[in-house]
């Protein structure tokens, strides 16, 4: 029984991703600046998984800059526009929220409304991490495109889900262990092969945008990692959410999914439970084995989560019976359904006022 729905705050590795990390730090762990021959198969081994990820965006692979991961990647990127008005959707993840409010003059929008057409930047996310709903990226960009408006999305939790043709897109950042690869790798897809923006000062790595040694093993897990999920894309789906969702509104009466009425991630359910705050919901889960979440684990009591909950339609008072259930590649219909007794047999306990 596959007993963790927290994929979206972050994936086993794969094991293809392990044993490409192992063979990378086995074989090439040489430093890729280095001049020797070892060093210089290394740097070869590097722009090959360059230009591999570029392959699987549908970008140019000069246009790729290897990160620590999206945070950095979108740190990175606001920083090239300091002082400069940017706008966000009201649903952004903090790591793109707190880098605009930091290094721009930040304005917010609904991205399914009207499109500011001043900003310097326009960056909306390409899968909300909270309640998994799409986002309009794809026409965002276009708009931008024909206003002359750089567009950036934030595709952390997109990739590896669904489909991933950037090619439409100016900036693009994500993070591997949000899609099976290790923790501490991600990109920035950049909008120019020639552009040269850093946040990073140092050495001339990454053509001189990303300072510091690259890590060749962690980012050649990452895209086998990312090669490996693509690879069974096709089987995903979201009949075992589905399912769940079905046998939750059975067993609690007036329970609410966030974001039910539109397109979401195949793997993500943001619930309202009826009644019970929700760490009592997740202290009993946990009890019995089952990982699940009350937000992103990157807002977890803080303003991040509470904030963007709210712009998806939550009270402030539903705020503390919010749960969000997210699956993996190899949860099945019964995991899911599983996990929806188990809700059950809790419900029944703490309407009791049991221990658990």
């Amino acid at each position: 029984m596959n007993r963790y729905f927290d994929f979206n705050a972050t994936t086993p590795l794969l094991p293809e991703a392990r044993e490409a990390w192992l063979r990378a730090s086995e074989r090439h762990w040489h430093n890729p600046s280095s001049l020797y021959r070892d060093a210089g198969i290394a740097s070869q081994m590097l722009e090959a998984a360059r230009e591999r990820l570029a392959e699987l965006f549908g970008v140019e692979a000069e246009r790729v800059v290897f990160t620590s991961g999206a945070t950095e990647a979108n740190n990175m990127l606001f920083a090239a526009f300091a002082g400069q008005r940017t706008a966000i959707s009201t649903i952004e993840h903090p790591s793109v929220r707190e880098a605009a409010r930091h290094w721009t003059r930040m304005s917010e929008f609904n991205a399914h409304g009207a499109m500011p057409d001043d900003a310097a930047l326009v960056s909306v996310m390409a899968a909300n991490n909270e309640s998994g709903e799409l986002l309009p990226w794809r026409e965002l960009a276009a708009r931008c495109r024909e206003a002359g408006i750089p567009f950036h999305t934030d595709a952390t939790q997109w990739i590896g889900k669904l489909a991933a043709d950037f090619s439409g897109c100016d900036y693009v950042t994500g993070s591997a262990h949000k899609f099976g690869g290790p923790k501490g790798a991600g990109f920035l897809v950049l909008r120019d092969p020639d552009e040269c923006i850093r946040l990073l000062r140092g050495g001339p790595q990454e053509n001189g945008r990303r300072a510091g040694t690259e890590n060749y093993p962690a980012i050649e897990a990452m895209v086998t990692a990312l090669e490996t999920v693509t690879a069974s894309m096709t089987a995903c789906q979201a009949s075992g959410r589905d399912a769940f969702e079905h046998a939750m509104q059975a067993s609690f009466e007036g329970l609410r999914i966030i974001s039910a009425e539109v397109p979401r991630l195949w793997n993500t359910s943001l619930l309202v439970m009826p009644r019970h705050e929700n760490l009592k919901w997740l202290t009993r889960l946990s009890r019995r084995g089952f990982s699940i979440s009350t937000g992103s684990a990157c807002s977890s009591g803080k303003e991040g989560s509470s904030v963007v909950v709210t712009a998806l339609g939550a009270s402030p008072e539903e705020l503390r019976r919010v749960v969000r259930l997210s699956g993996g590649w190899e949860t099945t219909k019964e995991d899911w359904l599983d996990l929806a007794a188990v809700f059950a047999e809790v419900g029944a306990e703490l309407d009791a006022g049991g221990k658990g």
